[in-house]
């Protein structure tokens, strides 16, 4: 029999050091200790950009260079945007933050979650979607948009390494409109290395359990989950939030209108919210590589079906699942009949 142990911090953390678990298993593992979930958009579980070419029409898995810098931040990735942020942080008044957004929020999720849960941003946005020119078109541009974008500092969720990919194909024929440039608004755009949605969630599954994201994976959750969240590190690693992002960091019990406090809950759910700390000291690195195999040169011709290891909560698509949608938890098909 399983005991107790078994799931316990330090022991779930030796596991994935020694490669008894995935990346991805862990990832899940440390969101929902800290209280992220699929069945709430506010505190859904947020996985990070792992590789960085979404262009060319083949990738090497085993090629550090294709990889984004975990050490970093999201907003710190590109030295211009970072400089610009810096310096008008640097002139600030308190309470300081470098972005003013977050990397996790329900319009993110609804956002990648147009496609296969249309629902979701209808009951978010009052029945109605977001502008053409804003939704989820493409891998490229949105990667480029939190590059480049002042305001755009998203990660990504846990559909992106797990299933078939289904949320990236307009599968109900909904009509999203027409961009500024006449394009259709349909399937989101994949890259050339990618045969279709299946194959690119295996190969972006494939990069999340490389040696390369597995040697370096501890630092991003310092960043997230860790002792770089808050504080002093998270100003020396340019990881500094609104203080709305930051639990506790308003006295909801002090404000008595029960109106304002609506708001300011409100406010605090749609803004984004920094996770739950569920390490206080630096993440110690992983001993071993996953035993799950990598992909070395990967080609847009090839036809990848590779075994997805158990997982620790499925990313798949659940018509039963309650989802908490900015305090309110309502079924997946509340929605449905807009579409029939």
């Amino acid at each position: 029999k399983r005991s107790l142990e078994d799931s316990s911090p330090s022991n779930m953390t030796l596991k994935w050091q020694n490669g008894v678990i995935s990346n991805y298993e862990y990832l899940m593992y440390v969101n929902n200790s800290a209280d992220r979930t699929l069945n709430n958009l506010s505190q859904y579980p947020v996985y990070p950009w792992i590789l960085t070419d979404y262009t060319s029409s083949s990738i090497d898995i085993s090629n550090p260079d294709i990889y984004r810098d975990l050490t970093k931040p999201i907003g710190a990735l590109t030295p211009k945007r970072l400089k610009s942020i810096l310096d008008r942080y640097t002139d600030m008044p308190d309470p300081k933050f470098m972005y003013g957004s977050h990397y996790s929020t329900p319009g993110y999720v609804t956002y990648y979650l147009m496609r296969s849960q249309p629902d979701l941003m209808l009951c978010l946005m009052g029945g109605k979607f977001d502008h053409p020119d804003r939704v989820f078109s493409g891998i490229a541009e949105s990667w480029n948009n939190v590059l480049t974008n002042s305001s755009d500092f998203k990660e990504l969720i846990p559909q992106f390494y797990d299933g078939d990919g289904s949320f990236l194909e307009n599968r109900r024929k909904i009509n999203f409109g027409k961009r500024q440039n006449g394009s259709v608004v349909d399937h989101v755009e994949l890259p050339p290395w990618a045969a279709n949605p299946r194959d690119f969630v295996t190969k972006m599954r494939a990069g999340l359990e490389s040696d390369y994201v597995s040697a370096n994976l501890h630092h991003w959750i310092d960043l997230i989950f860790g002792y770089k969240q808050r504080g002093d590190f998270a100003e020396k690693s340019q990881n500094v939030f609104h203080n709305l992002c930051y639990p506790g960091s308003v006295d909801l019990d002090s404000i008595l209108d029960p109106n304002e406090k609506n708001s300011v809950v409100t406010q605090i759910l749609e803004f984004g919210q920094v996770p739950q700390q569920v390490f206080s000291k630096p993440h110690p690195e992983r001993r071993m590589a996953a035993p799950y195999p990598t992909l070395a040169v990967i080609n847009s011709n090839s036809n990848v079906e590779e075994e997805i290891p158990d997982k620790v909560e499925s990313a798949q698509p659940n018509s039963n699942r309650r989802i908490s949608v900015v305090g309110k938890a309502w079924t997946n098909s509340s929605c449905q009949r807009r579409f029939q």
